[in-house]
């Protein structure tokens, strides 16, 4: 009769254990989940600022076709990226690029500088970066718990059962994190 209770109480401690670890998986990945919405609303938020700026900006520098010409190009890349975190970086990047580009155009041009509305769209663009700086933060402290969560043992084996898997981080490659290190270089000659 003794062992009887222990086997129920095993059998307790070991379901409660399963729910309690399900529970936190679960829960953690929701968190990942609602980042990774919080960087796609900042993601297209700062893509539709886009077509105000370039519009504002050619106003002003009418013979700047290359560069508003990647500005579109990458504005294009970051709304067809999938729903990976790799290829949303790598669009993000190509259009964080193309936006220095079109800053450095604005620099030859006091009046744009000057304009209102560009520096309002301007003050847009800088808040928009801040948030998706801090919705990528955000992302990417959610996946580490996650991962860290599924991969540690015995959660693995519980995680591993229900089809939780590892998630990816929003980053930069090492030859993507050079590229936008360096600063634009804008010619005006061409």
């Amino acid at each position: 009769m003794e062992s009887l209770w222990i086997v129920v109480g095993l059998a307790v401690v070991l379901g409660l254990f399963l729910v309690i670890t399900y529970n936190a998986l679960v829960t953690l990945r929701n968190r990942v989940d609602e980042a990774w919405s919080d960087i796609s609303v900042q993601l297209k938020r700062r893509v539709d600022l886009i077509p105000n700026l370039v519009n504002t900006v050619k106003g002003y520098a009418k013979h700047e076709k290359t560069v508003f010409q990647a500005v579109t190009e990458a504005r294009a890349a970051v709304v067809n990226a999938g729903s990976s975190p790799k290829e949303a970086a790598k669009a993000d990047n190509m259009l964080t690029d193309a936006l220095k580009s079109v800053f450095a155009v604005a620099e030859a041009y006091p009046d744009l500088k000057a304009s209102q509305n560009f520096s309002e769209l301007q003050q847009e663009l800088v808040d928009t970066e801040d948030k998706i700086q801090a919705a990528r933060r955000f992302y990417n402290s959610g996946v580490r718990d996650y991962n860290t969560k599924i991969q540690m043992f015995p959660n693995n084996l519980i995680a591993g059962s229900f089809g939780f898997v590892v998630r990816e981080f929003f980053e930069l490659d090492a030859k993507e994190k050079e590229k936008a290190e360096k600063p634009v270089e804008v010619d005006f000659d061409k």
